[in-house]
């Protein structure tokens, strides 16, 4: 998929997020430019309707690279200024940065703290939540597999606002009762359920 996505080989892109949808928002795994599929049409100044096929398969508009840039702002830096307008997020929820950015970092820590081993084997990135903000509140939970642990993390926004909360629930499928609960604020994290699955 990077490799495509690189090459701006859409027609290859496309067929494999047909066939494979969960690549959408991916990286190469051991790359440190971080871009996904739709900041690669952002850099290359990709036809419209690649764009927007990508965003309908369910490209995150939102989603950053390794320099904190959107596919948004990577078009806009480099002039790509019909590109831009394509990919200029639509947000059906808000938050402030500082709070979203503060969400973010509490997650990230329940992540580590349940499965921090296999985070750093097998590399992963983890997961942003900006693109919440253009799914809106209470959407379908967003999934963040974690490879060796058999199962993972699903995660959704609860509210919007200053008050923002991001509800993650973690599990692994061959442990019996291993779920667990978390809202997560701006202010810290707190686990309000567990023993499920």
């Amino acid at each position: 998929m990077a490799d495509a996505a690189k090459g701006y080989a859409w027609t290859k892109v496309l067929s494999l997020l047909e066939a494979h949808p969960s690549l959408v928002n991916t990286t190469r795994p051991d790359g440190t430019s971080l871009y996904a599929p739709l900041h690669q049409a952002a850099h290359g100044n990709a036809p419209r309707e690649i764009c927007e096929a990508l965003i309908r398969m369910g490209a995150w508009r939102m989603l950053e690279n390794a320099r904190g840039e959107r596919p948004v702002d990577l078009a806009n830096r480099l002039g790509h200024e019909r590109v831009a307008a394509i990919l200029e997020p639509v947000q059906l929820a808000c938050a402030p940065f500082g709070v979203l950015r503060k969400i973010q970092t509490h997650f990230h820590a329940v992540i580590l703290e349940r499965a921090a081993d296999l985070v750093r084997d097998k590399a992963l990135r983890l997961p942003e939540i900006g693109h919440l903000l253009e799914v809106g509140v209470d959407a379908e939970p967003t999934w963040f597999a974690v490879p060796g642990m058999y199962g993972g993390f699903s995660y959704r926004l609860a509210a919007d606002g200053v008050d923002a909360r991001l509800v993650a629930e973690s599990w692994c499928r061959v442990v019996e009762g291993s779920g667990q609960r978390h809202e997560i604020t701006s202010a810290g994290a707190r686990l309000v359920d567990e023993g499920f699955v």
